[in-house]
């Protein structure tokens, strides 16, 4: 592999103009297509296998026309201090916005609370269902503006109104914080290089790769119902490995050109050398992403291919459209050591100032130092690093899972305030009813079925209210509203949700007439449960094909062990953060946490799944580095220091500036993205300084030559991909006619 690379650095070096061209298009014919593209409609978010999504369709089934995916709005009442929601002023006001709301065009009903017993007992609140034909993302502004201008009328005629439900919901933003995250990158990697050149460089590949990959999205959205968090999630995990990518590349190349090689070979060797460690970090990312489709989640399914797709870009433009560049800036871009005037004048320049003055040469990089010292010592830093890790991993025993509802929303929205007035008038479950559909198409009577089950209901705990059973035109089918005491995440509706299906079984045993639970709630608590299900199966595909690809790279097999048992390390420290922030509420203020509950259900397997892929990202650059001196000739000791002087500065800067990337989304207003992005800038921090940076050198100190141990049958089994670059030592620079053959192909 590292020789078609050099090939293809060289080649992509020399015809730069027709690389950059091709990507220039790409870049365009996204754009275009992006700026073309229908809106993007109803995001479907099915759960198949579950039993709230058999409820959904069997719904859609029995209650056609029943618009069972539309959009819904709560718009709460709360009449002023000493007044009550019946008072001749406030009914007449109240009267009149719900007039006003049905007669939106697409509004498919609108129950008046005055005749649907929708007044708190003490008279202070009162709610109006608006139920849409279409879902919230399909609404049409006009009726947005409909609603909000309804709720103002109310306002206006002294009432406090706030709309909860789905009807309003909007994009969601990720704040200024992102732009910092990328200034923050920038200004490592100017420290980095000493160069404005050299650093942006990979920012504009970067850009670039993400520009591509986002704008395909957006072109396929409509069409592949992709929803606004995939393309999210795709910008923070391109632009991360993206700028880190070409980090590499370009960190390489400097190295060597400060060997004296030519330009063009200097672009083909850190090709053919770092661009194979960037070649099979990307297919650990790949396929940890990609691999997220056992869970059987639609929605993330689509979020990890579409990531994915734009690290597979990442890859590809750092192979090709960065030793074109390098071409462009020509000696713009200094070798290693010799920095431009930006920041002084380089390690080589003061090495020659010191041999003419006859003073010494200056000591040893902080990446050589600190490898010696873990050499000296691997096993203090060892147990040292575990025990951190494991300290900071202790509040994941406490974890709790769960989905956001407007209860998580931050107070300055409407839907939040919405969500509190309830609570406040009619008890914390009315924000997560339940629903339970009954089918008694097999039974011959029916609706003593529904009055079984209604009753069967009441009995049991956590229970507040239950509506009279509604049939559809057949008869054979009915809907019961089920109000819990509890509020939606809690612990006691999970169990009320389990004991409803627990009843139900022992109806359908006695009547044939199966009984189902749905709804929001029911959903989010199947959700949790499919995820909780498919963390091992995933967990072991992963690491599994992960560990069999690092097996092949480093023809090892304790250091892909030793990789893997230092990733559930840094994954578990990185969940306890999550906790302790999100959960128990340890700096939330400074996190803009406004609301502590369960962590997002899907966190742990995505944690998993893109942690696992980055963390590969730190282990294939610095340990090749390793591998790469020990193949040479060096010892096991003397390899890990030659990887740490080589690899440690660059691949410092790549965690900081992949931390600071994702850092920047945390002033995102969806609080799903907020946890993505200190879970991932957290899992990177532990994961690239307490893990690759301390323990794995302090493994590979203790095991010595046992570390790069491989039986002899596996060895000659297992492809030769070299990674180290062994096969480019008797390349010289002029050897270019096969590089010319390649051209004519």
């Amino acid at each position: 592999m590292a020789t078609f690379l050099y090939k293809l650095g060289r080649l992509a070096f020399r015809r730069r103009h027709f690389v950059a061209l091709i990507w220039v298009a790409l870049l365009t014919l996204a754009g275009v297509g992006a700026a073309s593209a229908p809106p993007a409609g109803t995001t479907s978010f099915s759960i198949p296998g579950t039993e709230a999504q058999k409820a959904f369709d069997l719904l859609e089934e029995r209650f056609p026309g029943a618009a069972a995916d539309g959009a819904t709005a709560r718009v709460v009442f709360k009449a002023p201090d000493g007044e009550k929601m019946t008072d001749p002023d406030n009914k007449a006001a109240v009267e009149k916005t719900v007039a006003d709301l049905a007669d939106g065009s697409e509004v498919a009903s609108v129950a008046d609370p005055y005749t649907g017993n929708a007044v708190s007992k003490d008279g202070t609140i009162a709610y109006a269902s608006v139920k849409y034909d279409v879902s919230g993302m399909e609404l049409e502004d006009s009726t947005k503006d409909a609603l909000e201008g309804a709720a103002q009328q109310a306002r206006d005629a002294g009432l406090t109104v706030e709309i909860g439900g789905d009807a309003l919901q909007a994009v969601p933003h990720t704040g200024t914080t992102e732009i910092i995250g990328i200034a923050v990158a920038a200004v490592v990697l100017v420290i980095t290089f000493g160069s404005l050149v050299a650093a942006g460089l990979p920012l504009l590949t970067a850009l670039i790769g993400v520009g591509i990959g986002v704008s395909s999205i957006t072109a396929l959205a409509s069409a592949l119902e992709l929803g606004s968090t995939t393309s999210i999630l795709a910008m923070m995990i391109g632009l991360a490995v993206g700028i880190d990518y070409a980090l590499f590349i370009v960190s390489r190349y400097r190295a060597e050109l400060a060997e004296g090689r030519e330009r063009e070979e200097a672009a083909g060797r850190a090709v053919g050398t770092a661009g194979s460690a960037v070649v099979f970090a990307g297919l650990t990312v790949v396929i940890a992403l990609v691999g997220l489709a056992v869970v059987n989640i639609p929605m993330l399914t689509k979020m990890g291919v579409a990531a994915a797709g734009t690290v597979a870009i990442a890859v590809v433009i750092a192979l090709t459209l960065v030793p074109a560049l390098l071409g462009y800036a020509g000696r713009r871009v200094k070798p290693a050591g010799a920095k431009g005037k930006l920041l002084g004048r380089g390690r080589k320049s003061a090495d020659r100032a010191a041999e003419k003055t006859g003073g010494a040469r200056p000591k040893a990089n902080l990446g050589t130092r600190w490898a010696r010292f873990v050499v000296r010592r691997p096993l203090a830093v060892l147990l040292l690093g575990v025990i951190g890790l494991g300290a900071a991993a202790v509040p994941a025993a406490s974890l709790e899972l769960g989905l956001p509802d407007d209860g998580s929303q931050p107070t300055s929205t409407t839907q939040r305030r919405a969500y509190d007035l309830l609570s406040e008038g009619f008890g914390p479950g009315f924000n997560g009813p339940l629903m339970v559909v009954v089918d008694a198409k097999g039974s011959d009577a029916p609706q003593q079925v529904f009055t079984d089950v209604s009753d069967e209901i009441k009995g049991l705990d956590d229970v507040v209210a239950v509506t009279p059973p509604q049939p559809n035109k057949d008869g054979d089918t009915a809907t019961i509203t089920v109000v819990p005491d509890s509020k939606p995440s809690s612990v006691q509706t999970e169990d009320l949700v389990h004991a409803i299906r627990d009843a139900g079984a022992d109806i359908e045993a006695d009547t044939g007439a199966e009984t189902l639970v749905t709804g929001s709630t029911a959903m989010n608590i199947d959700v949790s449960q499919k995820l909780n299900d498919a963390l091992l199966p995933y967990l072991v595909l992963v690491v599994g094909l992960a560990f069999l690809l690092l097996i092949v790279v480093f023809r090892s097999i304790l250091v892909p062990l030793k990789a893997a048992l230092g990733f559930l390390l840094s994954v578990m420290a990185a969940l306890g953060a999550v906790v302790a922030v999100f959960q128990w509420g340890w700096l939330s203020g400074l996190m803009g946490v406004e609301e502590t509950g369960p962590v997002m259900s899907m966190m742990p397997i995505f944690m998993v799944g893109v942690v696992f892929g980055l963390a590969m990202d730190y282990e294939v650059f610095l340990v090749t580095r390793m591998r790469e001196a020990y193949v040479h000739g060096e010892q096991p000791d003397q390899a890990v220091i030659t990887g740490f002087k080589h690899g440690a500065r660059v691949v410092t800067a790549a965690a900081v500036i992949m931390m600071a990337v994702f850092a920047g989304f945390i002033g995102s207003s969806e609080s799903m993205i907020k946890m993505i992005g200190f879970g991932l800038a957290i899992a990177v921090f532990f994961d690239a300084f307490v893990v690759r940076m301390a323990i794995v050198p302090a493994v590979l100190a203790l095991l010595g030559k046992k570390a790069w141990w491989l039986p002899k049958w596996l060895d000659r089994a297992l492809p030769n991909v070299d990674v180290e670059g062994e096969g480019l030592r008797d390349l010289g620079d002029d050897d270019k006619d096969e590089d010319r053959a390649l051209v004519r192909t």
